[in-house]
């Protein structure tokens, strides 16, 4: 186990790392994929709504360009939002390529159903039912399993990128990854010639979020330790509506439902997004979010009411049979009742900074899908953007990386953990997640003021003390790595909400209401903390 050498490494098993990694294989490369648990559990998987692409004659480029720019609140990279809508013909060619089954139109039979979602012109979203994300994930997971060049290294956890500068050379280049063996218990160490970060979003640095427990802001915090830019960390999405309910554990309900006609109401049946915005439900996420939480905190309600009903049930079932069974599992009828709704932490718009091959500015090291900064999403991710960037960015990763010659291995130093012991009381790590997580949502969540993020900082830095105590002296434990990750990513979410001093997207602050006329993007590196 020492030393395993592979052509690229791939840490994350979404959308993204998956693709990455089974057009590598298919080109020949010896592959490693590290995924903190299977490789079903991610991010991707948990996508409802669909993939956003031009293919009908009559949507344009230049109008989904157009929409992503608006949602984006000005402060998307127009160049590199060119390119991805530029390529969605493509994703979705090679989706099909590979056995991804879209929804079809049944009144035509051959064409796509495209359904439209918030912030978008028209209907351009594909989509398999209400489970685009599984249906995609399930299929590469179908097709990486049957490639022999392949190795999956499931409920293994990175904890470390390997730097040039850190083994005694001078380049400043990726050379590999320590990673955690959750079963041994073991560090084990990963040589190759390019590490690719696939490690999804951050929502678990928030009290409630749509995410799964993998969330966690692992490549974030890692690529911030190697000195990688890391951008726009204040712009996180709140998705407007996941069921209420004790144990539903914030189950997503799709952008769609608001797509298909759903309508948000209080509980006295008053429809809401009228006295906020002309486009109604249709409003991007932050205007609904921002919405639905100056109306619950105004009234003093716990939630709102997304309120479908009005459908056929035939219609609903058909197009929601997820979203249905899930809703009826916890006692609530979509078909006949309004399902009660609260945002929770959604998506990640920020980011490692990344070119339009997706290099970071650390060599040899490549950032895709969520946990990358692209420019895409700008100030607020438009609905169904996200799983175009994943294979877009992927595809991008994999042609720079095929382009490139081959170098010969360097032996590198085995992880030392000679001189610490093992944790003696789990409870303080479990203690700072929780406490850390109730931090950050009581003062950097949809709504911000200078006093809230100072408090949220203070109380950071005391966890960042303690986390760093524990990391020197003790055994490390996959808990203790993505609490030690959770953190960081927690305070450069800070750190960039107190650099930008204007409210913008997600960004809405109440000391700074009004947008200023220069647009920038706020950009953290580790060197300039030294």
């Amino acid at each position: 186990m020492k030393n395993l050498k592979f052509d690229s490494i791939i840490v994350g098993g979404g959308a993204s790392g998956l693709s990455c990694a089974l057009i590598l294989a298919q080109n020949g490369k010896k592959v490693a994929v590290i995924n903190k648990l299977r490789l079903e559990e991610c991010n991707s998987s948990y996508a409802q709504g669909g993939i956003a692409a031009v293919i009908e004659s009559s949507d344009s480029v230049d109008a989904h360009v157009n929409d992503t720019l608006v949602a984006g609140a000005g402060l998307c990279n127009l160049k590199h939002t060119q390119h991805i809508i530029e390529s969605s013909k493509d994703a979705i060619k090679f989706l099909l390529d590979i056995g991804v089954h879209f929804t079809l139109d049944k009144d035509s039979g051959n064409n796509f159903h495209l359904t439209q979602e918030g912030g978008h012109s028209t209907r351009r979203i594909l989509h398999s039912t209400d489970s685009t994300g599984k249906e995609i994930t399930n299929t590469l997971i179908k097709n990486i399993r049957a490639n022999p060049n392949i190795i999956i290294f499931e409920d293994h956890i990175a904890i470390d990128l390997i730097l040039g500068q850190k083994i005694g050379l001078i380049k400043n280049k990726c050379y590999g990854i320590y990673v955690l063996d959750k079963n041994k218990n073991k560090v084990v160490t990963f040589n190759s010639h390019n590490v690719i970060l696939a490690t999804g979003g951050a929502g678990k640095v928030y009290l409630y979020t749509t995410n799964p427990d993998v969330a966690t802001g692992d490549g974030i915090a890692m690529a911030y330790r190697a000195g990688c830019n890391i951008a726009n960390m204040e712009f996180i999405q709140f998705h407007p509506t996941c069921l209420y309910h004790a144990n539903a554990k914030s189950f997503l309900i799709s952008e769609a439902v608001r797509g298909e006609g759903g309508q948000l109401k209080l509980a006295n049946g008053y429809r809401f997004m009228q006295d906020h915005d002309q486009r109604l439900e249709l409003a991007p996420r932050d205007i609904v979010a921002r919405a639905i939480d100056y109306e619950m905190k105004k009234h003093g309600h716990d939630c709102v009411y997304l309120d479908i009903s009005h459908k056929s049930a035939n219609f609903i079932i058909e197009h929601f049979p997820t979203i249905y069974a899930t809703c009826k599992k916890y006692g609530f009828d979509m078909t006949r009742q309004a399902i009660p709704v609260v945002p929770a932490a959604h998506y990640t718009c920020g980011g490692i900074e990344t070119d339009l091959k997706s290099r970071t500015n650390v060599e040899s090291l490549y950032a895709v899908g969520e946990c990358a900064y692209t420019g895409l999403h700008g100030a607020n991710r438009l609905a169904s953007n996200s799983l175009l960037e994943c294979i877009v960015t992927a595809k991008d990763a994999v042609t720079d990386i095929l382009g490139k010659a081959s170098t010969e291995f360097i032996n590198l130093p085995e992880w030392d953990e000679s001189w610490v012991t093992n944790i003696d009381e789990e409870v303080i790590i479990s203690h700072n997640w929780d406490e850390l997580r109730r931090a950050m949502w009581d003062y950097v969540g949809i709504v911000r003021t200078n006093k809230r993020l100072e408090r949220a900082m203070h109380r950071i830095n005391l966890l960042k003390a303690e986390i760093h105590d524990y990391y020197s002296n003790f055994k490390l434990s996959a808990n203790l790595i993505e609490l030690r990750n959770l953190v960081l990513t927690a305070e450069l979410i800070v750190r960039s909400a107190m650099k930008r001093h204007e409210s913008r997207g997600l960004h809405f602050s109440k000391d700074y209401p009004g947008l200023k006329d220069k647009m920038e993007t706020t950009i953290l590196n580790i060197k300039d903390m030294i």
